[in-house]
């Protein structure tokens, strides 16, 4: 049914390709980009992403980004900081932290349920 997912990395790390990977795997062929610029892209019903890189909450608040994880469905924030992870937990959401860290023998994800 779905659920927030906090995706962090540094650049290059593979946060994008890993939304892009899981949202295939629900079976919807739908081109996935990083919303950078955009700060959120609604890809199909239930599929929201989101680009939070250096938004501080009071943005957050103002573009309604915090009211928009009351919508059913899958969340996938990159950049979700611990910080960020906090102010979720005081609005009521629990979420799921993926980090993604690159190096030259591969990538090693971990997850964490909060």
């Amino acid at each position: 049914q779905g659920e927030i997912l906090l995706i962090r990395g540094n650049l290059g790390a593979g946060k994008t390709t890993f939304v892009q990977t899981f949202i295939q795997t629900l079976g919807k062929n739908v081109h996935v980009d990083s919303p950078t610029f955009s700060v959120q892209n609604i890809y199909d019903e239930g599929l929201y992403h989101y680009d939070i890189y250096r938004k501080s909450l009071a943005e957050l608040t103002t573009l309604g980004i915090i009211e928009e994880f009351d919508k059913q469905g899958w969340h996938f924030v990159e950049w979700g900081s611990d910080e960020f992870g906090t102010i979720l937990h005081t609005w009521g959401y629990s979420y799921v932290t993926i980090d993604i860290d690159f190096t030259p023998k591969g990538r090693y994800v971990t997850i964490n349920y909060a």
